[in-house]
């Protein structure tokens, strides 16, 4: 061996004997759309874009890995955004992300283990409460997120806006830079879209009173107004969450209509404390006996207190598993003869309800998600021309929802649509976050103007331990128990789930695509739909492509709406465009630039991998 050959084989051997360097923590700014889980790596992203309208919500994440050492008493904060005003207090939230832990999956090839769900703010919402999200400690080698909204106030400048993430820990301070350009539009406090998400009051009284079934309505209606306050800023409606009478009936538990105005009134009315002013309940679920005397009352207090268009009578559900058929018609000629101003909803197929001759009697129908665009005979295909007969009566309306049948609703089944990268809209919260964003679109591309959920509270009082149910890790439960034994503080209040945000989202995506076909071009909002959910069983994992989508319907909105000159300066978006997130609408040609930019880096960066989401 030559002199040079040992000598190089001699260093080889030395650097090789020498430890490796230590990989010390991580900070960086993500995305809304990925789930960042525990053993995920690190990134790198300095700054987070944000671009929304007045009075809508925008999030992003804030991404820790602990390195080799770990990262011991986390804390964070957002003082303010700044710009022609400054946003601060309510307007900006920070959020822990708290784990469940799945032991069964969902549908296969999701992992089983930690997933990031819950988040406990650092000053919640509803009580404006100090809660325990901080400080927390990030182990070796594994990964944390804390959530941040920014709600942005109906009164705020259009313009671009700065802040800081200030992230600290046991030796170490990091800043992730924000940078948010409000623009010129506004959107509505109370959402186009109409939705019914149920919510069972005894689930609320087992989670937050120790176990107990008797809550009396004076210990729960405090408790029940706080989940309605969170779920009418989150945009949507829990339309059943009142006292129920003991015994099981789920009749409400209303001494009397006054009584109900006084608690109920502000939240139908919007006058309701909410930094959404004005946010109004978009349906309300009728709970009284289905007597002649009891429906004429409700519609006759209803009528005058300009609310009945929002009541609805569920005269039956899925027939006829959940009710008979002949259970469905006496309900309906029940309220038909004695309330005919108050519509009844079913949920069910038009299939099925002409195969019943019940097509006239119907106001409101809500079939599946999984029939409404099907994988399988006799639902294979879109059906909603099937639909067009029933729309044409006035009055009529069509809602959808999902269920378990979107992951398979006993164990050891599965749809077979979810495939990787591919499958239903889904709230279980063992899926990626595009799945929990796309109902709405289907919603929209269907021609539906409403979305029911069964249920919001289903497993509640294990909620941070378990939520499997039907066969999927969190259906029907969407809110955690801010119990002050868990979270800190002094009032009892809701949790909202990750999968709540984005639901938020997939609402005010809603909002974007009815104003560009209401501004005058639908077809491009279909469009722009369609190309991103080929089909209801189609939905990608790539969160990134909603941000996309989002993009262009802002910059066609702007073509239709004519943006004014000089109101709002470009944003120049940087580092890894597929991570900008947030996006809404805008004013001004300059803010136009700005987000023709966003949209052109976006769809140029869309090959790439950051969309997806979750982190392996």
């Amino acid at each position: 061996m030559s002199f040079r050959a040992l000598l190089v084989a001699s260093l080889f051997l030395l650097v090789s004997a020498l430890p490796a360097a230590a990989a010390g923590p991580s900070v960086w700014g993500e995305s809304p759309m990925v789930k960042v889980l525990p053993d995920g790596a690190p990134h790198a992203q300095a700054t987070v874009h944000l671009t929304a309208a007045r009075n809508e919500f925008v999030s992003f994440q804030v991404g820790l890995h602990g390195g080799d050492p770990g990262l011991r008493g986390v804390r964070a904060s957002l003082p303010s955004l700044d710009g022609p005003a400054s946003i601060q207090g309510a307007d900006l939230t920070l959020y822990r992300q708290d784990f469940v832990t799945t032991r069964r999956a969902s549908v296969p090839d999701e992992p089983v283990g930690r997933w990031p769900d819950a988040l406990v703010p650092d000053v919640d919402e509803i009580a404006g409460e100090a809660r325990n999200a901080f400080p927390f400690d990030v182990p070796a080698r594994e990964a944390r997120a804390i959530w941040v909204d920014v709600h942005v106030p109906l009164d705020a400048p259009p313009g671009d806006y700065q802040g800081t993430v200030k992230v600290t820990a046991d030796g170490v301070h990091e800043d992730v830079a924000v940078r948010l350009t409000v623009v010129d539009a506004v959107l509505p406090s109370t959402p186009s879209l109409a939705t019914a998400f149920l919510a069972w009051p005894p689930h609320l009284c087992r989670a937050h009173f120790g176990g107990r079934t008797d809550c009396s309505p004076q210990e729960l209606e405090p408790l029940l107004a706080r989940y309605q306050r969170m779920a009418l800023e989150h945009r949507i409606t829990l339309s059943s969450a009142f006292p129920r009478v003991p015994g099981g009936s789920g009749r409400w538990d209303m001494p009397d209509l006054a009584a109900f105005d006084a608690t109920w009134g502000p939240f139908l009315d919007g006058t309701a404390p909410s930094r959404l002013p004005g946010a109004r309940m978009t349906s309300i679920e009728y709970l009284g006996e289905y007597t002649p005397q009891a429906l004429t009352d409700f519609v006759s207090h209803f009528r005058e207190r300009g609310w009945l268009s929002r009541a609805y009578a569920y005269v039956g559900d899925e027939p006829p598993y959940g009710n008979s058929w002949d259970e469905i018609r006496q309900n309906l000629s029940v309220v038909n003869q004695a309330a005919p101003e108050l519509r009844t909803l079913l949920t069910t197929s038009i299939q099925d309800l002409k195969a019943q001759h019940l097509e006239h009697e119907l106001d409101l129908i809500a079939p599946l998600v999984n029939y409404m665009d099907g994988a399988e005979p006799p639902y294979l295909g879109d059906q909603r021309e099937q639909y067009t007969g029933y729309l044409a009566t006035p009055d009529h309306t069509l809602w959808m929802y999902q269920s378990c049948m979107s992951h398979g609703c006993a164990y050891g089944t599965n749809a077979p649509e979810n495939k990787p990268g591919a499958g239903w809209p889904s709230y279980m919260l063992d899926r990626s976050a595009a799945k929990a964003r796309a109902m709405e679109w289907v919603t929209f591309l269907e021609g539906a103007t409403g979305e029911l959920y069964y249920q919001s509270v289903g497993m509640l009082a294990s909620a941070w331990e378990d939520q499997f149910r039907f066969n999927g890790n969190g259906d029907g439960t969407l809110f955690y128990p801010g119990t002050v034994q868990r979270i800190g503080g002094d009032t009892q209040v809701p949790v909202a789930s990750l999968r709540l945000k984005l639901i938020r989202l997939g609402v005010q995506d809603y909002e974007w695509l009815k104003m560009v076909s209401d501004a005058g071009d639908p077809d491009f909002a279909r469009q722009v739909a369609r190309e991103l959910i080929p089909a209801a069983s189609q939905v990608s994992d790539d969160g990134a492509a909603f941000e996309r989508a989002r993009l262009r319907l802002i910059q066609r909105y702007l073509e239709l709406s004519g943006a004014r000159d000089g109101q709002t300066p470009a944003v120049k978006p940087g580092g890894d465009e597929a991570r900008t997130s947030g996006c809404g609408a805008t004013g001004g040609s300059h803010a136009l630039a700005g987000v023709l930019a966003l949209v052109g880096l976006a769809l140029a960066t869309r090959k790439r991998p950051h969309g997806a989401s979750a982190r392996p």
